[in-house]
């Protein structure tokens, strides 16, 4: 199974796993309550540093199109049900995280 991420929306809180083994919990900040962060499994499909406007240093685009993993330049946001549905992350951590998780990681988000 190799590295795989759990996102849980309700603890704001993306935990990066090596199999069964926890490497790195980050706090995120997830989706309005009417732009909901989407339930489900996904995969990261692309990667892109500096992407412009709103998504901070990287951003790592999943499977369900429009949505994302991204840094953010409003770091008072993390932890909080802010965005439309992307899951933030400081610049720091998204850039980390990044850089030890390949094409193809599995995104298993829920509440």
């Amino acid at each position: 199974m190799a590295r795989w991420i759990d996102v849980s929306t309700n603890k704001h809180q993306l935990k990066l796993y090596d199999d069964n083994r926890l490497i790195k919990v980050y706090p995120i900040a997830v989706g309005k309550m009417l732009t909901p962060t989407p339930s489900g499994i996904y995969t990261i499909i692309n990667k892109q540093r500096n992407p412009g406007g709103a998504f901070g240093a990287l951003w790592m685009g999943l499977s369900k199109p429009h949505y994302g993993i991204h840094g953010t330049n409003n770091p008072y946001s993390i932890g909080k049900n802010v965005s439309h549905g992307c899951i933030r992350m400081h610049n720091r951590d998204v850039i980390e995280l990044s850089s030890m998780v390949p094409i193809g990681t599995r995104v298993y988000i829920h509440k």
